[in-house]
């Protein structure tokens, strides 16, 4: 279903794309937008168990897109290092493919946006978390990005730099 790699040296662990996948800040979603267009859209995310959360409003082109077709890819770019001399970059990306879903629970979406607001302020106190989830939860819309598919490639040089060659 989805296609191999072409360069294989370049693929990279599954392990290492679930580290990325955890430690990256934002990527970008890719759904089928209206007819028949791609449509891509950069957000902030969670990763955990084969699964990526995302938030957004309850409405929206992103919402109409997710209703009519469930499939998507979300890509996160964890290194993009600009090597003028060489005319390339020394990068690292993953992407996925899954089917998304529009969180209905209270409890799941609850559980959801409390994991997102830690990610992006751990610092905070939880009480402090806590209000601020309390007082966005009534309008705010949590995504499940089930995973079906992984990949990463990493740049030749980076490979050949971890001795991976």
């Amino acid at each position: 279903m989805f296609g191999e790699m072409r360069r294989k040296k370049q693929a990279l662990p599954l392990e290492t794309c679930e580290k990325i996948l955890e430690r990256g800040n934002s990527g970008v979603l890719a759904l089928e937008g209206e007819e028949g267009y791609p449509y891509a859209v950069p957000l902030s995310y969670f990763y955990e168990k084969q699964k990526i959360f995302f938030h957004c409003a309850r409405n929206g082109y992103k919402i109409e897109a997710i209703k009519r077709n469930e499939k998507a890819s979300f890509c996160v770019i964890d290194q993009d290092q600009i090597v003028p001399e060489e005319y390339t970059t020394y990068f690292r990306s993953v992407i996925v493919f899954g089917k998304i879903r529009i969180l209905e629970s209270e409890e799941e979406k609850r559980r959801a946006i409390e994991k997102l607001a830690w990610k992006y302020a751990p610092e905070e106190p939880e009480e402090k978390r806590n209000q601020a989830v309390d007082r966005e939860f009534a309008p705010l819309c949590m995504l499940e990005l089930s995973i079906e598919h992984i990949s990463g490639k990493e740049a030749i040089e980076l490979v050949r730099k971890e001795g991976r060659n």
